[in-house]
């Protein structure tokens, strides 16, 4: 017998939009684990003078540790967990790339129509941006257009999806329901 796989909901959105605080307080309350973003560890380390084969890097190590933690969730039946959070997936990296190098690697493309997710969160950029070592766009403009980007994704695309705007609680009460609506 095959085990089964977790629903992932994936959080998107750009940048400074509460992704990775959002993801952290979905696992706290429904007692999972998270797939941080990768690209954040990796330019970490790195630093931002990133070219655009640096983003196939990040993108594999993006699905490796999604990959990992489905296997981390699925081992952990004692915790009754059956639901993933992730911080960012192939279409963020596509975003990236096409918004940086006009141009997206073959890889990225084929995850996007190979893997599959179960909801998608949006954050939206009504919360203040606040700088960060990583962060590039600090202009509402830019914010928008990466934010009508995401958004243009999700409506063409067969997996449901929801807005994600307010503040602290009320994000994470709107992110709450939108997967108890899963079930």
């Amino acid at each position: 017998m095959e085990a089964t796989q977790p629903k992932k909901i994936v959080i998107i959105g750009p940048e400074s939009t509460g992704k990775s605080t959002l993801c952290d307080q979905l696992a706290n309350h429904f007692n999972t684990i998270w797939v941080k973003e990768f690209a954040r560890e990796y330019l970490l380390k790195n630093g931002m003078n990133y070219s655009f084969d640096d983003l196939l890097t990040i993108a594999k190590g993006q699905l490796r540790g999604e990959d990992e933690a489905v296997e981390q969730v699925r081992s952990n039946v004692s915790k009754n967990q059956d639901l993933l959070i992730v911080d960012t997936d192939m279409y963020v990296m596509k975003v990236w790339a096409e918004f940086v190098f006009n141009n997206c690697h073959s890889f990225i493309l084929d995850n996007i129509v190979s893997r599959k997710y179960d909801l998608y969160l949006l954050c939206n950029i009504d919360l203040p941006w606040v700088k960060d070592e990583l962060r590039e766009y600090p202009d509402l403009e830019t914010r928008a257009k990466l934010f009508n980007i995401y958004k243009d994704i999700l409506i063409n695309q067969d997996t449901p999806w929801t807005l994600i705007s307010g503040t602290g609680e009320e994000r994470l009460q709107a992110a709450i329901e939108a997967i108890d609506n899963l079930t």
